[in-house]
């Protein structure tokens, strides 16, 4: 397969892509320097795709992998995104109520854990199905039904009672 060939198929899903990266990191030039490793790493080892795989599946799993490996390494330096970058969102918002509520929404998947907000990311987002979701992110698909069910669950109980219900310690 010729490299146009590839791009051919690369460049439809890279909306997609860009989409995740933005909602994982929030921040426009780290979403698009994961989108472009993304694209490099799957060029890289296309030869080791396979050819009966789902594509886009394949390159969200590329990208979460590459997204938990930075994950990790920011953790042993230290560096923390805080609530703050939610002020360079560049969305269009009418009234302050739609951008606090933009806000809250944010708030809320900043706060689940990152196995539930990378499936409902995914799914609610990305419309993949629950079995392109269990295979990009490599869990059974009961697994898959489990987290989304719990991610929307605690999102839904975030945005009726605020940060404190999906923080808070049952005994």
């Amino acid at each position: 397969m010729t490299l146009d060939e590839i791009a051919a198929l690369l460049e439809p899903q890279i909306p997609g892509l860009r989409r995740y990266a933005w909602a994982l990191l929030r921040d426009d030039e780290a979403a698009d320097d994961l989108v472009q490793d993304t694209l490099e790493r799957a060029i890289r080892h296309w030869s080791q795709r396979r050819r009966d795989g789902d594509l886009k599946a394949w390159l969200f799993t590329i990208q979460r992998n590459l997204f938990l490996n930075g994950l990790r390494k920011r953790r042993t330096h230290g560096v923390q995104v805080g609530v703050e970058v939610l002020d360079d969102v560049s969305a269009s918002v009418d009234t302050p109520e739609s951008h606090a509520g933009l806000r809250d929404i944010l708030a809320g998947l900043d706060a689940l854990p990152e196995e539930q907000r990378s499936v409902l990311l995914l799914i609610g987002v990305e419309d993949l199905s629950y079995e392109q979701a269990a295979q990009a992110l490599d869990i059974p698909l009961g697994t898959v039904m489990s987290r989304l069910s719990r991610a929307r669950g605690r999102l839904r109980e975030f945005m009726e009672n605020g940060r404190n219900a999906v923080l808070r310690r049952v005994k």
